[in-house]
């Protein structure tokens, strides 16, 4: 049996193998030069701008899971710039590892707060699902806008004829592997429950359970559903003010760069170090699609996913720092 260490060595060298393949075999016909000449013909303003508009999407993030984790007796409230410096640390550990990031803040921040690793879990688990949401909110929003193009796409990437009957086949086995899984767990406590391990099972998911019901408690509702919007809005501007600076996409209407802002997202989803590879690939493939050319198409890929890297890793380099310097939270003395 592999050690844990080895087993999630060799995952994160597949999924990075798997990231440097498709992005050589993306660019491997793309001459330097041209690439040169795209960031040399770039407006730089718009570019910066864009950068400007994602690191404050960053923090807004911050102080949206802040909203989320529960203040409880003993622990001083997490604060806005320490859930952003968090969240930082936790993109910065996606680059290495795909989503490590997660588990990564939670650490970070449960470090210097004392608050349990499975609550702020489940708040975790409450913003992705919220952002699923948009996801799809903003997909079924892109194909109101652009039906016709949309269905187009969509035929091109999956067999719509027979995705339904795919999906019918396997739901029994999916049903019915749930089942399964749930009665394993079941039976398996029931017959160790006076066991420590379980016993610290049972804690953990109480505190994850904690945590999930926090978007019950939430301090200021309205903020966190008019930050849940303005983080999808942010993600729009960024991609739009990009697309302003680069001559070939300058011309894209609002509702284009909303689809290629879709295609990038979905491409970001993908178990790979930070979308490389997939990101580029989904948004090259949309743009070429809207008749700019293959080169075009795969050198704006580049350049907002480069520039989106080097802030993550300059932020997030020193978010690390200013965590690691904060002290570790020490539960006070009891009276």
């Amino acid at each position: 049996m592999l050690h844990p260490k080895v087993k999630q060595t060799i995952q994160v060298s597949i999924s990075l193998g798997v990231a440097i393949w498709i992005f050589w075999f993306l660019y491997r016909d793309i001459e330097l030069a041209s690439l040169i000449s795209q960031l040399q013909s770039s407006n730089w303003f718009w570019i910066t701008f864009s950068l400007v508009i994602a690191w404050i999407g960053f923090w807004i993030r911050g102080w949206r899971w802040a909203l989320l984790i529960r203040h409880e007796e003993g622990k001083s409230p997490i604060t806005a710039n320490r859930a952003y410096h968090a969240v930082m640390v936790g993109y910065l550990a996606n680059l290495l590892v795909p989503r490590a990031g997660e588990v990564a803040r939670c650490g970070v921040l449960s470090r210097t707060n004392g608050t349990s690793i499975g609550h702020l879990i489940g708040t975790v688990i409450i913003e992705r699902s919220i952002d699923l949401l948009f996801l799809i909110s903003t997909i079924l929003l892109a194909f109101l806008l652009e039906n016709q193009l949309f269905l187009s796409l969509a035929g091109e990437l999956v067999d719509l004829e027979t995705i339904g009957d795919k999906i019918l086949n396997f739901l029994p086995i999916v049903i019915g592997g749930l089942l399964v899984f749930v009665l394993f767990v079941f039976f398996l406590v029931r017959r160790y429950r006076g066991k420590g391990w379980i016993s610290k099972f049972q804690q953990f998911f109480r505190q994850l359970y904690s945590g999930l019901q926090s978007i019950q408690s939430v301090q200021h509702p309205l903020g966190f559903w008019l930050s849940s919007v303005l983080i999808w809005v942010i993600y729009f501007l960024t991609m739009y003010t990009v697309s302003l600076g680069i001559h070939s996409t300058a011309n894209l209407s609002a509702t284009q760069v909303l689809l290629v802002m879709v295609m990038g997202s979905i491409g970001m989803v993908a178990p790979v170090q930070g979308g490389i590879g997939t990101f580029h690939a989904l948004v090259a493939y949309i743009l070429i699609t809207f008749g700019i050319s293959e080169t075009d198409g795969k050198i704006f890929a580049a350049i907002i996913h480069g520039s989106q890297v080097i802030l993550v890793m300059l932020a997030g380099l020193w978010s690390w720092i200013i965590m690691v310097k904060t002290p570790a939270w020490n539960k006070p003395d009891m009276p």
